[in-house]
């Protein structure tokens, strides 16, 4: 797009709007029906239940997420992930936050197209000649465009995302508009912008503090504001949300004046607040803008689980998945199995619950999680740059208090909808869980030797023409940190198993660091012409295409006469033949000669059946298979040692 995003401009603005604010944008279509819902309208219930919504929005998404959160951006990339790889290094046992921040997040990517699409579609309700309209037909139409949205993915988003930030500019406008033209049906309505009624709902109301479960849906998607910093920029975040916030509070408001002009009565459950305000010829444009809005919300929700697995797979938290760029567009990418994922989760949600108010149920307890670990994650951030004590402990005490006030209100949807995401949420959390916790069995395991205590060997081996040549180049990939390092098996590959003679061993090493696009190499050449090792430094949104990678590093190092890659077959060499290369990708299968205890055999088992269903070693670094050798090993970690066995003599 060619914008600068680190720069405040109109065309950032726009695309700022686009991106970011469909989730908190569209929450107008079902929070004040969810705080309303089957209770008799009363001053108290409205002008609290707005109270609550202002000061919602202004100390959870205005203070925590832009003018807080938003300043831990890691080189200019932000999002539960980011925040994590930022912390670190300080302390590992944050990674437990990212998980389950990054599961909770993704389990609301499958809640959020459904309701707020049906939501919209919902609205046909209020013209007269839709007003008999069948849930299923309704069901239906969801179905069709939240196919239609997914089965776009794979093409790529970047012709059409540009008509997002203009279509969410019409949207908010149109949010302002509504509550401007019904804010005089009743002036008291502005006493909302007072805390006290606020507190007075929550605590006089009867059955008030579960309303906050429904008051929670209105900043659900300030957790998508912060992982879209990169695509955005702090600036155009913070300038936007300014338009944002005073379209959405005017909106709510709006709403409010116009339910204190039918006091005392219950709503029907299938009127909307949002459509009522609207003029009756104006309804079917308001649904069709509802509609667009509700589509742009689910993708930039569906774009950011593409994003979280990627940054999960990278920082080792997730089995490696295959991944298409459709786009030239920096960011934009597309795992198949996620889409179906999503997909499959998204219908399953219209189906099993099918009205946008039975959803609601369902939507909030998740994301809650999501915004606890962020608040654990950030003030072990401050804590990193070395913020006075007394600052994290004020910001904790105030947002565990508002975050657990919304996460015990939300608890109580549990049983009517709320198990499933909470369901999906652990299903994702187990996965990351296993695959964290299988690398560390499996590290246990993994045996480093002195590389030059093999050395004179390995020339030897080079030089010792009665064995048949493996490959001119042979290139193993290693774990080895240290350069003077490497693993026993790949040692034991090159010598023992079926020795493998080679004019160039090539040792490569991929280190995956903490800031986001960082690209860079080492190159370290132990013995001239026999013996190299390259060290790739990437970030963890950089996709490993290590084929093409290392490819360039050889070029680079003929043209500077660091190597000669040419064959040393007489005949090849005289005219200039380059040598063969050969990947070697040492494949682990868990060994019967283990004694592990129950907990890490069930680990290690489900860790074996994720690598199987996921992508293979050499696919996941780039490599062209035609290139590559998979050698199995078996891997022994807790070798048995009360084995008996008695030798007789005849």
């Amino acid at each position: 797009m060619g914008i600068n995003i680190n720069r405040v401009s109109l065309a950032g603005l726009v695309v700022a709007l686009g991106i970011i604010y469909g989730d908190i944008g569209t929450s107008p279509l079902y929070v004040f029906k969810a705080i309303v819902g089957g209770n008799p309208i009363s001053d108290l219930l409205v002008i609290g239940g707005i109270s609550c919504i202002i000061w919602t929005l202004t100390l959870q998404t205005t203070v925590k997420y832009v003018i807080l959160t938003l300043r831990a951006d890691n080189k200019g990339e932000g999002g539960i992930f980011s925040l994590y790889a930022l912390v670190r290094r300080h302390a590992r046992w944050t990674v437990i936050f990212g998980m389950i921040g990054g599961a909770a997040l993704l389990a609301d990517g499958i809640i959020t197209p459904p309701i707020t699409v049906t939501s919209a579609i919902e609205g046909l309700r209020t013209l007269e000649v839709f007003k008999d309209l069948g849930q299923m037909t309704i069901v239906k139409i969801v179905l069709t465009i939240i196919t239609g949205l997914f089965v776009m993915q794979q093409f790529g988003t970047v012709s059409i995302g540009r008509m997002f930030g203009p279509i969410m500019v019409l949207w908010f406008s149109m949010l302002g508009i509504l509550g401007i033209s019904h804010v005089a049906d009743d002036l008291s309505i502005f006493k909302a912008f007072s805390p006290h009624y606020a507190i007075e709902l929550l605590t006089t109301y009867p059955k008030g503090f579960l309303i906050l479960g429904a008051v929670f849906l209105c900043t659900t998607g300030a957790e998508a504001l912060y992982s879209d910093l990169g695509h955005c920029g702090k600036g155009n975040i913070r300038v936007s949300w300014i338009f944002v916030k005073t379209c959405l509070i005017l909106n709510y408001l709006g709403q409010g004046a116009w339910l204190l002009t039918q006091k005392g009565q219950i709503l029907p459950k299938d009127q909307n607040p949002f459509f009522t305000i609207m003029p009756e010829w104006f309804i079917i444009f308001g649904v069709l803008i509802a509609t667009l809005a509700s589509v742009i919300a689910s993708q930039a929700l569906i774009s950011g689980s593409f994003t979280l697995i990627a940054e999960a797979m990278r920082l080792n938290l997730w089995p490696k998945m295959r991944v298409n760029y459709p786009t030239e567009e920096r960011g934009q990418l597309y795992i198949p199995g996620i889409n179906t994922m999503l997909f499959v989760g998204c219908v399953s949600i219209v189906l099993i619950f099918q009205e946008s108010s039975n959803m609601e149920a369902a939507y909030g307890l998740s994301i809650t999680i999501c915004m606890l670990m962020t608040s654990c994650l950030f003030a072990f951030y401050l804590y990193t740059k070395r913020v006075w004590v007394g600052w994290i402990l004020l910001y904790l005490i105030v947002y565990f208090t508002i975050e657990f006030s919304f996460l015990f209100a939300n608890v109580i949807k549990f049983m009517h909808g709320g198990y499933v995401t909470v369901i999906v949420a652990g299903a994702l959390f187990l996965v990351m869980i296993v695959w964290f916790k299988s690398r560390k069995i499996k590290n246990r395991y993994v045996e480093f030797v002195r590389l030059e205590d093999y050395l004179p060997i390995i020339q030897e081996l080079s030089n010792d023409t009665s064995i048949p040549k493996y490959a001119t180049h042979l290139v193993y990939m290693s774990s080895a940190d240290n350069p003077k390092e490497i693993e026993h098996k790949i040692i034991y590959s090159i010598l023992n198993k079926k020795p493998k003679r080679a004019d160039i061993y090539w040792f490569v090493h991929v280190d995956v660091v903490d800031e986001p696009y960082l690209s860079e190499y080492s190159v370290q050449t132990i013995i001239p012409n026999e013996v190299i090792r390259v060290e790739f430094r990437l970030g963890f949104k950089v996709e490993q295409r290590i084929n093409l990678m290392f490819r360039m590093v050889v070029e680079d190092m003929v043209r500077n006469k660091e190597v000669n890659i040419t064959s040393r077959y007489e005949s090849l060499s005289k005219n200039n033949v380059v040598g063969d290369f050969q990947f070697i990708v040492m494949e682990k299968f868990l060994s019967h000669d283990n004694d592990l205890p129950l907990y890490e055999r069930m680990v290690m088992k489900m860790y074996f059946f994720l690598k199987k269903i996921s992508l293979s070693e050499e696919r996941g670094f780039g490599l062209d298979s035609s290139y590559v050798t998979i050698e199995k090993y078996p891997l022994v970690v807790a070798p048995v040692t009360n084995l008996q066995l008695k030798r007789i003599v005849h």
